[in-house]
């Protein structure tokens, strides 16, 4: 029973990880990669659109993304989400290819994006407790309950104690390297 509860518990807590890595994927670096456009949702024919769904995207040099529109008619609407999504980056149509110029980061911008992957490291954080809390809560009602012992508790507390530090670790390596990965010039 314990046993189950631990495993939902971590699968949750991997999940968790799971998305921290995708949010610090879309953080920019001072190179250029496709995940920088991921979260970027196009209007097209009046739906929000993923813009991988529309184009392809790829990074022929360290300092420039390249668009490749499937639709050339709907270059200008992938432009202006591009645009509007507030990256910080200036596209440039030519009417086949969007070419994003990524800039160099200047030294305030990289230390606004480490307090962005700070808060984001808190806010897993505070996700993993949550999930701890509530493995902790249903221990606690099967122990009332009746359905496991004390002892039983006490051992399920501390097993999902040291779970729960070990993807705080993992949260804490993932932001050192990311933050790392946005100070290297």
């Amino acid at each position: 029973m314990i046993d189950d509860l631990l495993q939902e518990a971590e699968a949750r807590m991997q999940k968790t990880i799971k998305a921290l890595e995708g949010q610090f994927r879309t953080l920019r670096t001072g190179r250029a990669t496709p995940a920088l456009l991921e979260g970027v949702s196009v209007i097209y024919y009046g739906t929000p659109t993923p813009i991988r769904q529309l184009a392809v995207i790829s990074a022929p040099e360290p300092q420039m993304l390249l668009v490749r529109p499937y639709d050339p008619g709907s270059i200008n609407e992938i432009t202006r989400a591009i645009l509007q999504a507030d990256l910080g980056l200036n596209p440039a149509n030519d009417g086949r290819v969007i070419r994003v110029p990524i800039p160099r980061l200047t030294e305030e911008r990289r230390k606004e994006l480490v307090k962005t992957v700070r808060k984001r490291m808190e806010e897993a954080r505070i996700a993993l407790r949550n999930i701890r809390r509530d493995a902790l809560n249903d221990m606690r009602e099967f122990e009332e309950e009746k359905l496991i012992s004390e002892d039983e508790l006490h051992r399920g507390q501390e097993k999902l104690q040291k779970l729960t530090d070990r993807y705080i670790e993992q949260v804490e390596a993932l932001g050192k390297r990311k933050e790392q990965e946005i100070m290297e010039v």
